[in-house]
This record gives structure tokens, C-alpha cells and sequence, in this order.
């Protein structure tokens, strides 16, 4: 086995809210995602991201560390898989945005989760430094309610606010 069959993938993600509209530099891309499995050791997310389409299995969060495994899937099978999930789908626009070496994405939801834009940050480390844009807000990497698993059945606008 090569070092590389060995090595499990990994995802270490931050997570915060945005405020205001200063992290907006062009259009995005329109992403539909849909749950097979929203269990709390694995989750199992069909999605489309434009013309692409994507299997995903992320294992049980650590911190801001889980295992991640992504494959490419045609954007037929994702459509008929998308109508398999077990509860409604997340909508939303996903923007790059590159800020002081770090490539952020910011989601801009619609739907039941209108009202809400979150922006995520891949680390290599979970103590790997950045800077923070001006536009990033209250970090809620550990907060469940943010996970888009969790959005999807119960959607930011049946928060009591």
C-alpha cells in the first residue's frame, strides 16, 4: 500500500456568519445539495454545483477536523438522487473570495434559509493562522444549527430570532 492509499482525507474547515455586503466581488454559483444520510457519525450529500455534480461522505466532526471523501458523479445521477433525499434541499450561492492569501467561500442561502450567508475557510492545520476580513463575523464552526445538514430540516427561518 503507497502512502497515499493510506492517507484518509480530511476537511479542517472554519465557519462564521457575514456581515454586510463588503465580501460581494461578482457573480457566484447556484448549488442544490440534498441528505441520503444526516446520521451524526456520517452524513452521505448529493449536490450540484453548476454543471458539475458531487458524492459526498463526511465522517463525524473533531474540532473543526472530520474525514471527507468527494466524487464526482454525473449531473443525471445527482438529479435522480437529489429526489432520493430524505428531507428538503439547501439552496444557495457560493462566492470565492480571496482575502490575504486565503481563498474564503462565501454561501448566500435561499429558500427556508433565506437571510442567512455564512463563510467558510479550509485550513491545513486547525491552529493555522489568518486574517480576518472585515466582512467576517461571529464564528460558528462548533454551533450545529449551521451545518447545512441540519439546515435542511430545520431551516434558519423557523429560528426564533
Amino acid at each position: 500500500m503507497t502512502e497515499q492509499e493510506n492517507t484518509v482525507a480530511v476537511e479542517i474547515e472554519r465557519k462564521f456568519l457575514v456581515t454586510g455586503d463588503a465580501w460581494r466581488n461578482g457573480s457566484g454559483v447556484l448549488y442544490r445539495q440534498g441528505y441520503l444520510n444526516r446520521d451524526k457519525v456520517r452524513t452521505v450529500r448529493v449536490r450540484i454545483a453548476g454543471d458539475a455534480a458531487f458524492l459526498t461522505i463526511k465522517g463525524q466532526s473533531v474540532g473543526a477536523t472530520r474525514a471527507e471523501f468527494e466524487y464526482p458523479i454525473p449531473v443525471a445521477d445527482a438529479q435522480a438522487l437529489l429526489a432520493l433525499c430524505d428531507g428538503p434541499l439547501i439552496e444557495k450561492t457560493r462566492y470565492l473570495v480571496p482575502h490575504a492569501g486565503h481563498q474564503w467561500e462565501v454561501d448566500e442561502f435561499a429558500g427556508d434559509n433565506a437571510g442567512l450567508v455564512v463563510a467558510e475557510l479550509e485550513l491545513v492545520s486547525e491552529d493555522e493562522a489568518f486574517e480576518s476580513p472585515a466582512w467576517l463575523g461571529e464564528e460558528v464552526t462548533h454551533d450545529a444549527r449551521y451545518f447545512n445538514s441540519n439546515l435542511a430540516t430545520h431551516p434558519f427561518c423557523a429560528w426564533a430570532k
